[in-house]
């Protein structure tokens, strides 16, 4: 199924493919250069504005290998076919229409209906006037702009707006526990999904990369339907070579924002990756649920302190999951599988936990006795009233005279005796400070 809200960027080199990349992204992150194929491997950019969440994917330049498109280079735009939602292919009205764009357009016109024609670098008059040229591709209508002034991008956005709906208010029923199966290829994602399920409905393989989709699966545990998702494994971007690769890390991406409850998967036998603290900074932005699981136990060389010393290493790479509970299995030999149903289930009830606003008011109380705020010059933060505005994830609004007099260690204080007090383990907690209104 197509990432409907995922747009890649296709055509040949030099035509601005980054340039547009970084203005629709509305940072620098493509390396802009005169000279033609500086961008070799496959850009992601997430950008979230007016109510939609838009994936914007920059590809290497498409060339030609004698009198046919290059093979590797072609990947980019097959891709784009299989994978994405929208294609905005790039020609560049000042060199008019050359063979490599014939020959792009003939491997796009295969999916017109979801290619847009965007006619790059109209500056002037006379390059109006040679739009034209390219109704010939057999695309449609160009849409003429320029990436480098930002001329006719409003309308880009505003036929982008027409095409991507919404975000809906709730994107997945909370009352359903929906369990992302995450981690890097190969650390037995989908063996733990098939012994979850108890049969083997996912493929498994020694090969990094196998699964390539999301994959929804429906199961009954002690009278509960859980959605699990498997999901492919994400990779460093230096890494995403494959035709198919950068749209399984969007899946990925994707099967988190669209959970309540994330199983990141480790290799007991292997590092971390910076790819492993990717998945934990964005859930818990995402404010989802998160359990760490250390897959492949039964391999390690343990004694008695194994246990504890991994914990340690855990907490110490990945200090963000600090509240997230661990445990230790084997897909393999079905070593304490059932603890991952378990554990995320007791997580998924926690994080939609309500806390009563006497309960909570009380808590507060205690707290600021045990350990007041600092004094910070012109006087001390004093809390007046909390309350829990929402649930999944838990957060709540903390009154205070003064907003800046509130140290971020305390804000961390608050939370932890937060999660300890009221069992939120494996939950991100919400916290927001808002001072006192003045007086008309």
């Amino acid at each position: 199924m197509s990432l409907l809200s995922t747009v890649a960027i296709v055509g040949r080199p030099n035509v601005g493919k980054s340039t547009l990349f970084n203005r629709l992204s509305g940072r620098r992150i493509a390396v802009v250069h005169e000279k033609a194929g500086v961008t070799r491997d496959r850009l992601v950019s997430l950008v979230e504005r007016d109510n939609r969440r838009i994936y914007f994917v920059d590809t290497g330049g498409i060339t030609m290998a004698g009198d046919e498109l290059d093979e590797k280079t072609t990947e980019s735009a097959l891709a784009a076919l299989e994978e994405a939602g929208l294609i905005l292919f790039m020609v560049d009205v000042r060199t008019g229409v050359t063979e490599e764009d014939l020959a792009v357009a003939r491997v796009l016109r295969r999916h017109a209906d979801k290619v847009w024609l965007i006619a790059n670098k109209v500056e002037r008059n006379e390059d109006e006037l040679n739009i034209h040229e390219f109704y010939s591709l057999g695309l449609g209508e160009p849409l003429g702009i320029s990436a480098l002034h930002g001329d006719h991008l409003p309308e880009l956005w505003e036929r982008l707006y027409d095409h991507i709906p919404e975000l809906p208010e709730i994107i997945y029923d909370e009352r359903m526990m929906r369990l992302a199966v995450v981690g890097r290829p190969n650390v037995g994602k989908s063996s733990i999904c098939n012994a979850l399920l108890g049969e083997d409905r996912l493929i498994v393989s020694d090969v990094p990369g196998t699964t390539r989709d999301a994959v929804d699966s429906r199961l009954n545990w002690h009278g509960n339907e859980i959605v699990l998702v498997d999901t492919a494994g994400l990779r460093r971007k230096t890494r995403v070579k494959g035709r198919l690769e950068v749209y399984s890390n969007l899946r990925s991406l994707s099967a988190i924002d669209n959970c309540n409850v994330v199983l990141m998967v480790l290799d007991a036998d292997r590092g971390f990756a910076e790819q492993d603290l990717k998945i934990a900074n964005h859930a818990c932005k995402e404010g989802k649920g998160m359990v760490i699981c250390i897959n492949k136990w039964d391999l390690v060389e343990k004694d008695s302190g194994s246990i504890g010393e991994y914990v340690n290493k855990v907490q110490d790479k990945l200090p963000l999951l600090t509240y997230a509970p661990i445990i230790f299995i084997s897909a393999l030999t079905k070593q304490r599988i059932h603890k991952v149903l378990e554990t995320a289930w007791q997580v998924y009830e926690r994080r939609g936990k309500h806390i009563a606003t006497s309960e909570l008011n009380s808590f507060l109380e205690a707290m600021i006795h045990r350990r007041p705020p600092r004094h910070h010059k012109g006087g001390t933060a004093r809390f007046y009233y909390a309350t829990q505005v929402s649930s999944a994830p838990p957060t709540f609004v903390l009154f205070v005279n003064k907003v800046e007099w509130v140290e971020e260690a305390y804000r961390r204080y608050l939370i932890n005796r937060m999660r300890d007090n009221f069992d939120y383990e494996g939950s991100p907690i919400r916290l927001r400070l808002q001072g006192k209104r003045k007086r008309d």
